[in-house]
């Protein structure tokens, strides 16, 4: 107690620094996994997939980030263990937000699309395991979590499946598959819409001064739904079919209005990761804080204050910006070769993953969740179109990170231990 009640405000201020670098970790690596779909598909260029991230980010962050929070913090280390000690929380939590940035900022610069889930629950169980005991940790949630990493790109993949083959089938196999896409992808744009509205809104916005019931929310959702779709007619009206002596069947026109539907997809993708990946970097921030202001009492239901979720939105923001491009290049051309209908069925089934754990409370990881949904897309193609070798690399980058994370936040534990005492 005296030692949180003697250097609080550094905890503090170290906090909040390693909450942003965390962050900026989280922009640099699972941002630009997101958009690289995007990007990869030549639906969008690499300037507007970021000023999307940028808007949406944020917002999912801001409005819709507060559910995952709780469960990274509170659920992973057992609180009662630590009510006599709340600096060795406060260490932890220290150790855990710069271990994974540090390890974000390695992968990112080699280019590998690695889970920020798994780097943050790594650093924590490791920190916990070691300087605490090994019954300090909540082996049950920790098992939970990590058969969700397995569930969330099974069923990204499957829903891209499905998805890809329902647009192969209604679009591409039609007598007139340019007439065909403007009739159907109204309907996928609405879907984009609705899914997104109404995740959000049934989570509850409570923090910005929201309560809406089941119903109010399933209403508001098809209103949402219905107004992008109006706005996707809107844009569609504008691409015309150019006759092409290479281009037979139209397939060019088709991939130009799937183009347009990559847009709302984008838009999803980056809103439905704001919402669940801020967790990653504002959950041990938030403990820090309300381990300090409460003078040492341990609250794992403490409320997260607006300021952190911005905090940890600009600093998402702020990785994509300056960092993101190499992870975009791996996501986007490396696994399969993209276009904009694939894309499409890759993204909005990763973000209809992303956005449903996020309304569960389900920390899933991103990243997985939507390498899943690429390669349910190569599957709809055949093996053929996968290439074995860069998802060889991206597998053996997730293997590595569990125990990366885990060995950094050991040794800064240690280390800050060592300081405060």
């Amino acid at each position: 107690m005296q030692i949180i009640a003697q250097h609080g405000e550094i905890f503090i201020i170290l906090a909040c620094l390693f909450g942003f670098f965390m962050a900026w970790g989280v922009g640099a690596n699972d941002v630009a996994n997101a958009m690289g779909t995007s990007v990869g598909s030549k639906a969008i260029t690499i300037k507007q997939a970021i000023i999307i991230a940028v808007v949406f980010e944020f917002l999912g962050a801001w409005l819709a980030g507060g559910e995952v929070t709780a469960t990274i913090r509170g659920g992973i280390i057992d609180a009662n263990l630590l009510e006599a000690d709340p600096q060795y929380l406060v260490y932890g939590m220290l150790s855990a937000l710069l271990a994974a940035g540090i390890w974000l900022m390695v992968a990112s610069a080699r280019g590998w699309p690695v889970s920020t889930t798994h780097s943050i629950v790594g650093a924590i169980v490791g920190f916990a395991a070691v300087g605490l005991g090994v019954d300090a940790v909540a082996w049950g949630k920790v098992g939970q979590i990590a058969s969700s990493w397995v569930v969330s790109p099974l069923l990204a993949g499957t829903i891209a499946f499905v998805l890809f083959k329902s647009v192969q089938h209604l679009i591409f196999e039609s007598n007139d598959p340019f007439a065909a896409a403007k009739r159907y992808v109204p309907g996928y744009v609405f879907l984009v819409g609705f899914i997104v509205a109404m995740v959000t809104l049934t989570k509850g916005l409570s923090h910005v001064g929201l309560h809406l019931t089941f119903s109010q929310s399933l209403l508001l959702s098809i209103l949402i739904g219905v107004l992008i779709m109006g706005l996707g007619v809107v844009m569609q009206r504008r691409v015309k079919y150019t006759q092409s002596p290479n281009d037979h069947f139209g397939y060019a026109n088709v991939e130009r209005v799937f183009g347009v539907l990559m847009i709302f997809t984008a838009c999803a993708m980056a809103f439905a990761h704001g919402s669940n990946d801020v967790a990653n970097a504002v959950g041990p921030l938030a403990a820090v804080i309300s381990v300090v202001r409460s003078e040492g009492m341990i609250d794992s239901a403490a409320l997260v204050p607006w300021w952190v979720l911005v905090l940890g939105g600009g600093g998402i923001v702020f990785g994509l910006v300056t960092y993101g491009h190499k992870v975009i290049a791996t996501v986007g051309t490396g696994i399969t070769e993209l276009t904009p209908s694939r894309g499409f069925a890759a993204t909005l089934a990763a973000a209809t993953t992303v956005v449903v754990a996020s309304g569960t409370g389900l920390p899933i990881s991103t990243t997985h969740t939507l390498v899943g949904a690429v390669l349910g897309v190569g599957l709809a193609r055949g093996m053929a179109a996968l290439n074995l070798r860069v998802i060889g690399t991206i597998v053996l980058s997730w293997l590595i990170t569990l125990p990366a994370g885990a060995g950094l936040a050991i040794v800064f534990f240690f280390m800050f231990k060592g300081m405060f005492g």
